[in-house]
């Protein structure tokens, strides 16, 4: 048999203060097919690291089911890296952060993230739309009206105006991951009022931002979808100001919060 001899180092290995520079929490609902692929693909790179988390939910899309998620935001976020700081933490639910309200989504993750930035969907869309100056928008959302409706009373408080609000009627989160690429430009060809200034594709479990670029290309005017909006944020937030056409137009303007 063997005798094993077993040393220890003479010395402690160096450690780096991180193992990347920059860290990007997302709270992703349990049903989400969409936001982790989308983050890995357009957010995580040889400085920025993804770190996620899932948050009970339950289907059907309603704003009750929606508003229910948010005593959770703050465990959530809590489970990210624990006792670790973040740089950005990321809400992944559009239609949620309208009914529970960008503060008070802020605030619930920063009592577990104090010095995070805080990204949700809808905050970074509009911040996505000002960059560009569009201020007359298309809106094409998976959702039934009832749950599109605080989102058209979203945007118009913000003082957007609404050229065309569609809903495809949806009531299941996985389905609206199930739409196709293809489908989506369809849709978002169909959606598209002349008289906009942009449009914008809602909810994060939907597979716009792959198909961002293909969509400005088809109606000549820029596309802002959840996904591409909130990583457009996180990667200026981490201070990766990269050029990248090839995503959408976003991803070639600078960031801000206002």
């Amino acid at each position: 048999m063997q005798t094993l001899d077993l040393k220890l180092a003479a010395r402690a290995p160096k450690l780096d203060d991180r193992p990347l520079d920059k860290r990007v929490g997302l709270i992703a609902l349990a049903t989400d097919h969409t936001t982790e692929v989308d983050f890995q693909r357009m957010v995580a790179n040889e400085r920025i690291g993804v770190y996620a988390t899932r948050i009970p939910y339950a289907n059907p899309v309603t704003p009750a089911n929606l508003r229910a998620m948010q005593p959770s935001l703050t465990s959530a976020a809590a489970l990210i890296l624990p006792d670790e700081p973040l740089d950005v933490v990321m809400y992944s639910c559009t239609s949620a952060s309208v009914v529970i309200g960008d503060a008070e989504v802020r605030a619930a993750i920063r009592a577990a993230k104090p010095t995070a930035a805080v990204v949700t969907p809808t905050a970074a869309a509009a911040s996505g739309l000002r960059a560009f100056g569009a201020k007359r928008i298309a809106v094409l959302t998976p959702y039934t009206i009832e749950t599109s409706k605080p989102m058209a009373d979203y945007f118009l408080a913000l003082g957007f105006d609404l050229a065309r609000f569609t809903c495809l009627g949806l009531t299941d989160d996985r389905e609206m991951a199930r739409i196709s690429p293809e489908e989506i430009v369809a849709f978002a060809k169909e959606a598209t009022a002349p008289d906009s200034d942009a449009l914008f594709i809602s909810c994060t479990a939907v597979r716009a931002a792959g198909v961002a670029a293909e969509i400005e290309a088809a109606i000549g005017k820029p596309v802002v979808t959840s996904n591409l909006a909130t990583a457009w944020a996180c990667l200026r937030l981490c201070g990766d100001e990269t050029v990248r056409p090839e995503r959408g137009r976003l991803m070639t303007l600078a960031y801000s919060d206002r």
